[in-house]
């Protein structure tokens, strides 16, 4: 993660699911739990596999029903990069942006410092109240390149 914009999470998946009147589950623990944990931006057969793991009475349809609350909540973010489907990740109190490689679809965050100025000089210049600003650059990863190189 090039300059991660991260900050520390909360401890517990229950305390945040507590503290949104829903239901606290086992399932929905666990599920919040892996997206807020990952290193990556999970898509939800990804979410799905690694809770499989852990609970093995999980289904798909009850990964997408909790995603879409979790979204619903604003506990997590739905990304959308090269690929056709959504990727997910744990609501991020500072903003970033994504590198999408467009070889292996690895995707990493970086901090860009201009977009507070840039929300500022271009909401004046049209009027216009930014309340978020979401980049995503795409290319090739070094080891994406070295593959191509090496072809």
């Amino acid at each position: 993660m090039v300059g991660s914009a991260r900050p520390t999470k909360p401890a517990s998946a229950r305390q945040v699911l507590n503290s949104s009147s829903r239901r606290v589950t086992a399932q929905r623990t666990l599920l919040l739990d892996l997206i807020r944990h990952s290193d990556g931006h999970l898509d939800a057969e990804g979410l799905y596999r690694l809770a499989k793991e852990k609970h093995a009475r999980i289904n798909l349809s009850t990964v997408y029903r909790n995603l879409q609350l979790f979204k619903k909540l604003g506990l997590i973010e739905e990304r959308h990069f090269t690929e056709e489907h959504h990727h997910y990740e744990a609501k991020a109190t500072a903003e970033h942006q994504h590198l999408c490689c467009l070889g292996c679809g690895k995707v990493m965050e970086f901090d860009f410092h201009l977009t507070p100025n840039l929300k500022g000089k271009i909401g004046k210049e049209y009027d216009f109240d930014i309340t978020g600003v979401e980049v995503s650059l795409t290319g090739l990863c070094s080891d994406c390149r070295q593959d191509e190189k090496r072809k």
